[in-house]
């Protein structure tokens, strides 16, 4: 049955030239069409509209998004744990973090050129933020009709061996804000960070956020995730301060 699929979507279907787009991207031809669709389908592109009015009756890719976080942090946790045999729980982790946060994400789904995907389901602007999900929404849909085996090779030859320097990230560190406590915890300074404002644009939620030092601001930063903005804020501090920081 699948079989037929595959050969309808590619051949017959309306939307034949965005199978054969998905196709070069996965490397297969998909048999449920929608999954993948769906995969593309932000929420902030639902509005305020009637649920019968909304693409695909109101769903957007969040459960795949859900769905594909979980997948890939395994996959990727087992890549690593193969690849450094002799690396230890702290460094794995580390390892780990820097290839599924957020900005690294929204680098590879860039670099995949699935802001073109996006554009053909949303009628709003695609933000390099808006990425990052669907890297995860698009493990979780291959994930829903390939299953472990098949995500697990995808993610590595297609993601991390393209789009992912392995070796650079061993020396890279890009978590500002742990490198700023570290050096405020050093010289017996304290910081906290506080949200400066909350507001709309582009029908999602954006924060601007402070970082104070000892209760003076120092910096401030601002994107659609507060935990992003935390970072752009430290790493601006870290500048102000003088602090080398990784670029």
């Amino acid at each position: 049955m699948k079989t037929v699929r595959r050969f309808y979507n590619y051949f017959l279907h309306p939307e034949r030239e965005f199978v054969r787009r998905l196709r070069r991207l996965l490397g297969f031809t998909p048999a449920y069409l929608n999954v993948f669709k769906l995969a593309f389908q932000h929420k902030s592109n639902n509005g305020d509209t009637a649920k019968e009015d909304k693409p695909y009756g109101g769903q957007n890719n969040e459960r795949l998004e859900f769905l594909g976080d979980a997948v890939l942090g395994t996959i990727v946790a087992e890549y690593l744990y193969k690849k450094y045999p002799l690396g230890d729980e702290g460094f794995l982790t580390k390892m780990r973090s820097k290839i599924v946060k957020r900005n690294s994400l929204n680098t590879i789904g860039d670099n995949m050129g699935l802001d073109e995907l996006l554009s053909t389901y949303n009628n709003v602007r695609i933000a390099k933020s808006m990425l990052g999900n669907a890297v995860e929404a698009l493990v979780g849909a291959i994930y829903v009709e390939r299953g472990y085996k098949k995500t697990t090779q995808f993610v590595v030859r297609q993601m991390l061996r393209n789009y992912v320097d392995i070796e650079h990230l061993e020396t890279f560190d890009d978590n500002y804000k742990s490198q700023l406590l570290e050096h405020c915890q050093k010289n017996g300074s304290k910081v906290d960070y506080s949200v400066v404002k909350r507001f709309k644009q582009d029908k999602r939620d954006r924060f601007k956020v402070a970082v104070n030092v000892d209760g003076r601001r120092v910096a401030v930063g601002e994107d659609f995730n507060k935990k992003s903005a935390e970072q752009i804020a430290s790493k601006r501090a870290l500048v102000d301060m003088g602090i080398k920081v990784s670029r």
